[in-house]
């Protein structure tokens, strides 16, 4: 599996730069384990819970509900399958779902994206977003850069 170059200067620079605690660590993460983690039903998988940076494998069969991150930025790389995004606007319903993690119902205005294989997105903290269509299924690892 190839990684755009992008991706791979966000998980490089997140990982090997010194988190203020320790010396950094490499991380690997074989084609088995990755493409068991994206594969079956909807579900996301934690592949990396360091202090600063979490990668999880997600697939998603349907829409999932809104989002927002307050403390932390997505960073979304599409493996497989398509499904619409929605980032931006106002979140309607919204509630603590755990601490600096907030959940909603629908999102006024907003802007849509369409992801399909290959696409990769960078939503910063503070934004709901919110998979609102997902005709098939998607498969996508997200990289979270968490603000310390």
């Amino acid at each position: 599996m190839r990684f755009p170059r992008l991706l791979l200067a966000v998980l490089a620079s997140a990982v090997l730069l010194p988190g203020g605690q320790g010396t950094p660590q490499v991380h690997y993460f074989g084609h088995e384990q990755v493409s068991t983690a994206l594969a079956g039903t909807d579900h996301f998988s934690v592949l990396l819970n360091a202090p600063d940076l979490i990668v999880m494998c997600s697939h998603r069969k349907g829409p999932g509900h809104v989002e927002l991150h307050v403390k932390e930025s997505d960073v979304f790389y599409v493996t497989d399958g398509e499904g619409t995004l929605i980032t931006g606007g106002k979140m309607v319903g919204s509630h603590v779902s755990s601490p600096d993690q907030l959940t909603g119902t629908d999102i006024i205005g907003g802007e849509a994206h369409h992801l399909s294989k290959g696409d990769v997105i960078v939503i910063p903290a503070g934004i709901p977003h919110w998979f609102k269509e997902v005709p098939h299924s998607i498969s996508y690892f997200v990289v979270k850069g968490l603000k310390q």
